[in-house]
């Protein structure tokens, strides 16, 4: 049998200190927003704004083609032009509040579903969470406790449940008044370019076109560089579109009046 050691270890020297890290607590931590470098894409202005100037200035130069082709004077060709974006603007404008305010009281309508849910169903709709953390390939146990946390507190739970089921952020949601005022402005501004050559004294179609087409590419090339696509591309493209929509009315206003003449 091995004797046992029954030898005091020695005491560490007072005058000597081990250094040890430092880790900073979580409130001295700075605070961070999560994935800075990513651009907000939950706004509700940018897709009705860019729809609207794309529309703007095809539809109106396309309109003003179709006119033009008809070989009218140059001041019906102009009234045509802003006859055509005032209706277009407001149209626009009415369109997307609808559509807008329409999906918005659907959304609401679900979220107040679920909210009834919550409050008669809590144990159904706090296994209805957690099974979906569990197809996420959360552990079962620990899908359930991460649901019962988050189910704490009602509003939150709410939240949650919205996201997961839903698909939504309640509050995220976007504004009718926003997506109409954006389509306005953004259609006005877009059926103006072919008319403005008129308005500076042209006479002929070709500086509209030229203006307009040149505004088609610019769009364009914004959009493809906004969602980090080939800037170029994006601009040819919205070009050829534009350029053979007024093309094919172009040539439709030259049949029509001639067959009309």
């Amino acid at each position: 049998m091995t004797p046992l050691d029954t030898t005091t270890p020695p005491r560490p020297d007072p005058a000597v200190t081990v250094a040890t890290p430092e880790v900073p607590t979580p409130e001295a931590a700075p605070h961070t927003p999560p994935h800075p470098h990513h651009r907000d894409v939950t706004g509700g202005w940018l897709r009705p704004a860019v729809f609207g100037a794309m529309d703007g200035l095809v539809s109106n130069l396309a309109l003003m083609s179709g006119v033009a082709g008809g070989a009218v004077a140059p001041h019906t060709v102009v009234l045509t032009g802003l006859a055509g974006l005032a209706a277009g603007a407001f149209s626009m404008a009415a369109g997307e509040y609808t559509s807008v305010a329409s999906q918005r009281e659907l959304v609401l309508a679900e979220l107040e579903v679920e909210r009834r849910e919550l409050r008669r169903n809590p144990e159904e709709e706090l296994a209805e969470l957690a099974a979906v953390y569990e197809a996420r390939g959360v552990e079962p146990r620990l899908a359930a406790e991460v649901a019962r946390q988050l189910s704490a507190d009602p509003e939150q739970a709410l939240e949650v449940h919205a996201r997961e089921e839903l698909g939504v952020d309640p509050g995220d949601l976007p504004s009718p008044l926003v997506a109409a005022g954006s389509s306005f402005v953004s259609f006005a501004l877009g059926a103006l370019l072919p008319v403005l050559p008129y308005l500076l004294g042209a006479s002929a179609l070709w500086p509209a076109v030229a203006l307009a087409l040149l505004g088609l590419f610019g769009c364009g090339a914004v959009v493809a560089r906004v969602t980090a696509r080939t800037w170029w591309y994006g601009g040819l493209r919205q070009l050829v579109l534009g350029g053979a929509a007024a093309g094919v009315t172009y040539l439709l206003g030259n049949l029509f009046g001639a067959a009309l003449g």
